[in-house]
């Protein structure tokens, strides 16, 4: 069986996704617990205890959720799409635990001067992130103020510089890999997350350029955290992960005997509530309970991946060099049956 670095998976004649790789322990562990792994980083000036970002989904991140996952040393992006930024520019007198919320490209500047003074982080959520009108946005804020900036999304790394250029700090990775995301069956666009990811890290080391990676969408477990943290990623964007807990946006409904919450994407007909070109899907998520309990399995699952890889720190596991590609029986052969 061959073992393929990164550059190897980047050159593979396919398209690859997080169920088509593996990671490799090839040497023995120094580390005699996981609990001696240490997840924290450093994230456009934050101190994480993970690498772990909410998406700025309505259905995954309001208030609630962006506050709660600071105290959990994660990062919330506060959604856009319903009444929570305006209670966030309206709330002059409250402190709040967040740091970081999505704006639209049609956003005021002197809403973006209230946010900025405020000290949160600027996402501009949009689905392309290689459109001028994106990057002026973003080199418009940059020039007059002194925002850290989140653009997206790309899928592959060849604007990487001129996004930079822009005035982005961190850009997320990945079109049409989102659970509930169908643009790349309505438009055909989009690779595997994992050939998405290495073409941006190596478009990155190309040009010498510090701007921060975001792995977005994709991932349903935290062995694909460790893997993406693995392929280079800065941090882990969730979105369906993170549904259906407690501090998530709406009602818990109870059909059929069991709990649900309601899951969509950002260009779902539920959020648009417009008959226009969609490119989102609507859904029910069982119900978890409190994100705390997502978050701490997260945690278990990404310290024992480290432990498996002989690694300490997230940058030594960025260091990861030793991965495998699975055949379908191989990936098969690796679930449990029940």
């Amino acid at each position: 069986m061959k073992i393929y670095s990164k550059k190897d998976l980047s050159e593979y004649y396919q398209s690859l996704t997080y169920d088509d790789i593996s990671l490799i322990p090839t040497e023995i562990s120094r580390i005699k617990s996981r609990t001696e792994t240490l997840t924290n980083c450093k994230f456009l000036g934050i101190d994480l205890g993970m690498p772990v970002i909410s998406s700025p989904m309505e259905t995954v991140t309001g208030i609630e959720m962006a506050e709660a996952l600071t105290n959990h040393g994660c990062l919330g992006i506060l959604n856009r799409f319903d009444s929570s930024l305006d209670v966030i520019l309206k709330d002059t007198g409250k402190s709040r635990k967040i740091k970081a919320v999505s704006v639209a490209l049609t956003i005021l500047l002197s809403d973006v001067e209230k946010l900025v003074e405020r000290g949160y982080i600027i996402c501009i959520d949009t689905a392309n992130a290689n459109n001028k009108e994106v990057l002026s946005k973003s080199e418009e804020i940059k020039k007059r103020f002194d925002a850290k900036i989140i653009i997206g999304n790309i899928a592959h790394g060849g604007s990487l510089k001129q996004i930079e250029d822009a005035g982005a700090d961190a850009v997320r990775v990945g079109i049409g890999s989102g659970s509930v995301c169908s643009t790349s069956i309505q438009t055909g666009i989009g690779i595997g997350q994992v050939s998405s990811l290495l073409s941006v890290l190596f478009a990155r080391e190309k040009d010498k350029l510090n701007i921060y990676i975001i792995a977005d969408g994709g991932i349903k477990s935290s062995g694909d955290i460790a893997k993406a943290i693995a392929l280079g990623a800065d941090a882990a964007m969730l979105g369906r992960m993170l549904s259906g807990t407690k501090e998530t946006p709406g009602e818990v409904i109870k059909y059929s005997g069991q709990l649900w919450k309601k899951y969509r994407g950002s260009a779902s007909f539920g959020v648009k509530m417009r008959n226009e070109f969609i490119e989102g899907e609507e859904t029910m998520v069982a119900y978890k309970g409190t994100v705390k309990n997502v978050i701490d399995s997260i945690s278990d699952g990404l310290r024992s991946s480290m432990s498996y890889m002989n690694c300490f720190t997230l940058d030594e596991l960025r260091k990861t060099e030793t991965f495998a590609v699975l055949s379908n029986s191989s990936y098969l052969e690796r679930l449990p049956k029940i």
